[in-house]
């Protein structure tokens, strides 16, 4: 008992130091009567979060002081995002109602706290809760970007936290966090968040190739510290020589950005060169950056030379989340490339803080006589989504997600007027972006004085001149061509209310129709119709009817089909026993345990990413083949957790059987005489594997195969990988997926 006294005497004394330490970080920042405002908040968050606690086992307060620092230290957020932190679980998690927030914290607090707890109530079949709750999430973020913001900071915390949770929520999480909560970080100016967000995701989907990495990166700091001494030495005493103000760090690119590296171009850890960059950040006065800038440029230029396709001015024109630097890659004397960063203090903290240092810095564009930022342009944009569009919540994150990551690229008006869009976009595009209505009525477009066509893709630089006429009007082929939210949207509801005008002329023709023949349109007549013809729904059937692709005389043969079968006795069902005997699938051997309790259920393995025993996977429950079982590095994985997780449930190998599954193997190195016969040796006499299909190929003495065999799981397979690296000649041999299959598609 007396233990019990000393550890709650302990954690509280521990709670208050934490606190204290949000104050000393804050300080900075506060103005009169913020310091009461803040202990008020935290003095509410404490005593209505008092029982409770976290997975881990520690108090639940440690949560919102941890956010309320980051929202502080890392994002550069002032007193009232601080409150909302602070208080940011107490709506949805306790006794307190949000018109007490507002009462006690005023109005501002009370509609951010609202933007960030999740929407409770009975969702429509086939949505998507988490969907609905970021959809929610984003409506708040029109009126303010706080409330993105702060989840960001929640976010953070709770991956940094994730080791505490069961590994199906480990995945969960992860999932969503790379599929939504790393790109919005990114394009909220948050590069370092976005940087530790994808690095701790990996982490918990890939922890082997995690560890391998970072252990790896650990070995090569000293050589690494080394050749970063070596490497700025000369930059720095030029950059003395020539009066400049400034400081230059050397950091290791993320763990992340390394994986996807050694992923996309096939290669081992060792074969990855700029594994860091050079930071060179220059303080100067505003007027004088650019100049600054390019002349830090020339001066490291006049050490190493440059690879001129490398080079980015983000300077000259910054991207929409208002990034500026200058980046080149340069070959440095051990014939190693590093990437170079050049930047002013201020484009820094730009680049650090994000959005937060916006409102320190307004610049670009003047819209209404008021100066906004890329970034307050695209916050408009996400406005005018929210409001145009009625999409489900799922295809509208989809659609949010995909204008996330896009490079951008910078096209004139006629007057001269600059616009950004996302590199892909065409006329039809450009057309939507200046207006709606000019996009509906688009008939092509003039680049440079030159007419093109609507789905011409634009270039940096481009004149854009659009061609309109009172005829035309938007049609589904449109889709196809445009990759701007704004453009989809408009075009899908143009779309939408011809569609809705072609089914009501649908419906009143069968009305017509059956009303000659003395009938009355119901529901299971529709019903009847709509099987009859196919149709997935009845607004599909009427709008069918409209478009003439089924006519009066396809009523009429549906009535005498109708007829005939009344004269005709319905067959005799087969009792349910029998039934349930016919269609039950029965697996002879059990390979997998599925769900909470471990149960054996019948399963399918996706197409998508094929597993093997000995992979780490786990079960999705599908509309209409049951679970589907997916690997949990599968192409698909991020998306189906982010968008289905409640659909997603555990799974694991149990005793392996002697049963055989199928894999893919490439192999790539030089060709010799003799190396197809080695390897099938491998394959089939010393191993004993059947193999379904090879194909092979050489060029210019490079050699390439494909492989599809049967292991009996990860062990069998790995011990092949190995003998195989060994063979003369072979220089890679990786695992890959035999099918690309859309397993949303299917959900």
């Amino acid at each position: 008992m007396e233990l019990e006294v000393l550890d709650l005497e302990s954690e509280k004394q521990e709670i208050l130091r934490r606190y204290r330490r949000l104050l000393r970080v804050a300080r900075p920042i506060l103005r009169d009567g913020d310091a009461k405002l803040i202990k008020k908040a935290f003095n509410t968050a404490n005593d209505a979060h008092r029982d409770m606690r976290r997975k881990s086992g520690e108090p639940y307060i440690f949560h919102p002081l941890a956010v309320a620092q980051i929202v502080v230290e890392e994002i550069g957020l002032g007193t009232t995002s601080i409150v909302s932190a602070l208080l940011h679980d107490v709506v949805e998690d306790t006794d307190l109602e949000l018109s007490d927030i507002e009462r006690n914290f005023g109005a501002k607090v009370a509609k951010i706290i609202d933007g960030l707890t999740k929407i409770s109530g009975v969702f429509q079949q086939g949505s998507s809760e988490q969907a609905e709750n970021f959809r929610k999430m984003l409506l708040t973020l029109s009126d303010d970007v706080r409330v993105i913001l702060i989840k960001l900071a929640d976010r953070l915390h709770n991956m940094r936290t994730l080791d505490s949770m069961p590994r199906n929520k480990q995945l969960k999480i992860a999932s969503e966090t790379s599929y939504i909560y790393a790109p919005l970080a990114h394009r909220l100016g948050l590069y370092n968040i976005k940087t530790e967000l994808e690095d701790l995701c990996l982490k918990y989907t890939e922890p082997e190739v995690y560890r391998d990495i970072a252990r790896k990166i650990r070995q090569t700091k000293a050589a690494r510290n080394k050749f970063i001494r070596d490497f700025i030495a000369p930059i720095q005493n030029a950059l003395h020589e020539h009066g400049f103000d400034f400081t230059i760090k050397g950091r290791p690119k993320s763990i992340h950005s390394i994986w996807n590296k050694m992923k996309k171009q096939n290669i081992p850890f060792e074969k990855v060169y700029d594994l860091f960059a050079i930071r060179i950040i220059l303080k100067t006065e505003p007027e004088n950056e650019k100049a600054a800038c390019w002349q830090a440029y020339s001066l490291v230029t006049d050490f190493y030379k440059p690879n001129t396709d490398r080079l980015r001015d983000w300077i000259s024109m910054a991207k929409s989340n208002g990034y500026e630097s200058l980046h080149t890659t340069v070959m440095s004397k051990p014939g190693q490339w590093v990437e170079v960063q050049i930047r002013t203090d201020r484009m820094d903290e730009i680049a650090e803080k994000g959005y937060a240092a916006h409102w320190k810095y307004k610049s670009g564009a003047v819209v209404n006589g008021k100066p906004v930022s890329g970034l307050d342009m695209w916050i408009n944009q996400v406005r005018e989504m929210l409001e145009q569009s009625d999409s489900s919540a799922i295809e509208f994150v989809d659609e949010f997600r995909n204008n996330l990551y896009n490079e951008e690229l910078f096209v004139f008006t006629p007057k001269g007027d600059l616009r950004n869009l996302p590199a892909g976009s065409t006329a039809l595009d450009f057309a939507f972006e200046i207006h709606s209505e000019i996009g509906a009525h688009c008939l092509g477009a003039k680049v440079n004085q030159k007419l093109v066509p609507l789905s011409y893709k634009l270039r940096n630089g481009d004149q854009v001149e659009i061609l309109t006429s009172g005829k035309q009007k938007p049609n589904e082929d449109w889709l196809n061509f445009v990759v701007t939210t704004k453009a989809k949207t408009r075009i899908k509801n143009h779309l939408k209310e011809e569609s809705k005008q072609i089914v009501n002329e649908g419906r009143a023709l069968v009305i017509k129709k059956l009303k000659q023949n003395k009938i009355e349109l119901t529901d299971v007549l529709t019903n009847e119709m709509r099987a009859f013809f196919d149709a997935k729904t009845p607004a599909d059937l009427f709008h069918r009817f409209g478009k003439g692709s089924l006519a009066p005389a396809d009523i009429r043969r549906f009535l005498e089909v109708k007829e005939s079968k009344k004269s005709q006795k319905a067959p005799e069902v087969q009792d349910a026993k029998t039934f349930a005997k016919e269609i039950r699938k029965v697996h002879e051997e059990d390979m997998l345990l599925i769900g909470e309790d471990m149960d054996s259920i019948d399963y399918v393995f996706a197409k998508c990413c094929n597993p093997i025993p000995g992979d780490d996977v786990f079960g999705f429950v599908t509309v209409t083949e049951g679970i589907r079982i997916h690997r949990t590095n599968c192409p698909n994985a991020a998306e189906l957790m982010s968008r289905y997780g409640y659909r997603v449930i555990k799974a694991k190998w149990t005793s392996q059987h002697e049963l055989a599954f199928l894999a893919g193997l490439k192999i790539r190195g030089t060709d010799r005489v003799g190396l197809v016969n080695d390897v099938t040796r491998i394959i089939s006499n010393e191993l004993k594997v059947n193999m379904r299909s090879i194909t092979v190929g050489t060029d210019d003495g490079v050699f390439e195969g494909s492989i599809m065999l049967f292991v009996h799981d990860t062990k069998h397979l790995e011990e092949l990988i190995d003998k195989l690296k060994r063979v003369k000649g072979i220089e890679t041999v990786t695992r890959f997926d035999s099918e690309s299959e859309k397993e949303v598609k299917s959900a």
